[in-house]
């Protein structure tokens, strides 16, 4: 722990796993959109290897920068944030899941459908899904 200086100011506090799930949350939404690092730095108005300090919680982002890639990649500025769990608690299960290639290739294909057949595959999957778990069937799934 930090010592507080003998004036009495207060010691900024370090929070290098908020500032990489900030990042991991941010390399997600990019690939999600098919962005590349050099593309979504020339929408915000910095270099390319900004974002990749970002992404990777080498460095932090400021809230104005957040602001500006929010916009750019068409986001809440809360969207960074969701997932992230309290001190002391471990890294939730969702997190897991988008950091998987699997899961951003089948985000992604599905939004190149068309409305309707998104849909239709949205019940396949529900319907598989409860298929393969009876307690789900009187579940409203949404």
């Amino acid at each position: 722990m930090q010592s507080q200086p003998k004036d009495g100011a207060a010691q900024p506090v370090k929070h290098p796993d908020i500032d990489r799930h900030v990042g991991e949350r941010l390399r997600h939404r990019r690939r999600l959109l098919g962005l590349t690092q050099k593309e979504l730095a020339e929408r915000v108005g910095i270099r390319f290897q900004q974002i990749h300090k970002y992404e990777t919680g080498i460095n932090r982002i400021s809230a104005g920068r957040l602001f500006e890639i929010a916009e750019a990649l068409g986001a809440p500025v809360e969207h960074f944030y969701d997932g992230l769990k309290s001190e002391g608690a471990g890294r939730d299960l969702q997190g897991d899941l988008l950091s998987r290639r699997e899961t951003m290739e089948l985000v992604s294909a599905y939004y190149q459908l068309g409305r309707a057949p998104r849909q239709r595959l949205l019940e396949l999957a529900k319907t598989l899904q409860s298929a393969l778990d009876p307690s789900l069937r009187n579940r409203d799934t949404g």
